[in-house]
């Protein structure tokens, strides 16, 4: 936490590899640290995971642990019609979701941020190259900065 907090607060975009076994606290690091990126400077917050399912479960979890702030979480995936994906999408482009949680939907094309400034890539290895290389274009075309 002490070195993600220092890269935080570092003027050098953070670019950090969070390891562990199931249960050592991961997503609560990332969710802390986003919420700093977003409070902190206004930035707008990814968290990219491989599935549906734990797209949902991340989510659920966002939801639950935001509950009492002024924080709008969304999810893009399978699970949502096309309309409510444009919507969800719409108020993302304008700045109105501050942490969307979505599969590699929100590596395509129409989605837009008004401000990303916090990317977590859950599960990396589980991503493909062409994946990744949107993860990279993602990072170029962001204000990814502290």
């Amino acid at each position: 936490m002490a070195d993600i907090k220092r890269d935080m607060e570092s003027p050098t975009p953070m670019d950090r590899l969070l390891c562990g076994d199931v249960g050592y606290g991961k997503t609560e690091v990332a969710m802390r640290a986003g919420v700093q990126s977003r409070d902190g400077r206004g930035k707008q917050v990814a968290v990219l995971a491989p599935t549906t399912v734990l797209a949902f479960q991340h989510e659920k979890t966002v939801k639950e642990r935001f509950a009492g702030f002024p924080v709008r979480a969304e999810m893009v995936s399978r699970f949502r019609t096309k309309a409510e994906q444009k919507a969800v999408l719409d108020d993302l482009a304008t700045g109105k979701v501050d942490i969307i949680v979505g599969t590699h939907r929100l590596l395509s094309k129409d989605v837009q941020f008004r401000d990303l400034g916090f990317l977590v890539v859950d599960e990396e290895q589980r991503f493909g190259v062409g994946h990744k290389e949107k993860i990279k274009q993602l990072k170029r075309r962001s204000t990814c900065s502290p």
